[in-house]
């Protein structure tokens, strides 16, 4: 558990009774989480940022600190992130750019 706390920030309360409740499956989804975010024909920080811009886009409040968390742990910027929030207004509006940007900015920093 430390070492997906280490990974994703605060770990949801499903993953911990998973964990206790269901261990084949707890290990399951680490280990096709592990296979999802490993360097491929896109890297782990391209990955970061697609999820922050999907997250924003579903406004899942977890889901995009826990991504902008991981982004600024792998070196992410902010010039980055912000100009992947652009294309996310462009496809999602302005409520996702702003949702995006606000937690950025908690997360990151301002700009």
């Amino acid at each position: 558990m430390k070492e997906l706390e280490k990974k994703i920030g605060k770990v949801p309360v499903f993953f911990r009774e998973l964990m206790k409740t269901q261990p084949d499956m707890y290990e399951a989804i680490l280990a096709f989480d592990q296979h999802i975010w490993d360097d491929g024909a896109l890297s782990r920080r391209m990955k970061k940022i697609l999820a922050i811009s999907i997250a924003a886009a579903l406004r899942d409040q977890h889901a995009v600190k826990a991504q902008l968390a991981g982004a600024k742990r792998l070196g992410v910027t902010s010039d980055e992130i912000e100009e992947a929030l652009r294309v996310t207004f462009l496809l999602s509006g302005m409520p996702a750019y702003v949702y995006g940007r606000a937690a950025m900015e908690e997360i990151m920093g301002k700009c």
